[in-house]
């Protein structure tokens, strides 16, 4: 079943007289449990489409379905619950709230959600648990390495079970080794079911999905399957 349905999308703006296009009559599907990987040059449309399918910006023109409702035509609060309920972000700087715990960062999308305190609790601790954190809930980001940090936003982006997870470079900040760590709890997440969509520029990176889709001056220019690196995603959860 397709997860996201994108027709003809077309993203254009207004850089003082010039017209800038960044998606040019972009269709797509992604099904639901897929592992891809978006990649191109800088200015190619990739975080253009990123950002239209986490519903933090609309097309100029076409349609785009995610889990068969459409959401182009919502308003701003409409997006704001869609983004909430159906998805998880795990961006390259992290993004967590430096004076606060990991468990605390965990809890602001239920916060958002309008969650009781005690349920949050509940779930955040799971998230954490999940994604190998739980001895560190009470840490600040200061107090964890940026590998660990990393795994507090990817709880964060699960606490609300969401359909989706859009990652935008995220071993972008990270060493090569903790690179690998996240990636392999990325994968791991896939072969449970998670739908995961990436932003990389990096080749290796990218061969952790199972398809790699390729854009150049707003246009796709391939999108193929591709064996997992890792052995374990082959064989579906």
């Amino acid at each position: 079943m397709a997860l996201i349905e994108a027709r003809s999308l077309v993203k254009t703006y207004r850089m003082g007289d010039q017209v800038v296009q960044a998606l040019n009559d972009v269709s797509l599907d992604i099904d639901e449990g897929e592992f891809v990987a978006i990649m191109g040059a800088s200015g190619s449309g990739k975080s253009t489409l990123m950002n239209i399918l986490g519903c933090l910006d609309r097309p100029s023109s076409g349609t785009l379905r995610l889990a068969g409702e459409e959401v182009e035509g919502l308003d701003g609060d409409a997006l704001a619950a869609i983004r909430n309920r159906r998805i998880g972000f795990v961006f390259q700087q992290f993004n967590l709230l430096p004076r606060t715990s990991a468990v605390d960062n965990v809890e602001l999308p239920m916060v958002y959600a309008g969650i009781k305190p005690a349920e949050r609790r509940s779930r955040a601790l799971a998230a954490l648990q999940r994604v190998g954190l739980s001895e560190r809930a009470m840490h600040t980001p200061a107090e964890l390495s940026g590998g660990q940090q990393q795994r507090v936003a990817i709880a964060r982006a699960l606490v609300n079970d969401p359909k989706l997870i859009l990652a935008d470079e995220p071993t972008g900040a990270l060493d090569t080794q903790t690179s690998e760590d996240i990636m392999q709890l990325l994968a791991q997440l896939n072969t449970q079911g998670m739908t995961i969509v990436m932003v990389t520029h990096e080749s290796d990176i990218a061969q952790w999905a199972r398809r790699r889709i390729v854009f150049r001056d707003g246009c796709i220019v391939e999108d193929h399957a591709q064996p997992p690196r890792n052995p374990a995603q082959a064989v579906p959860a």
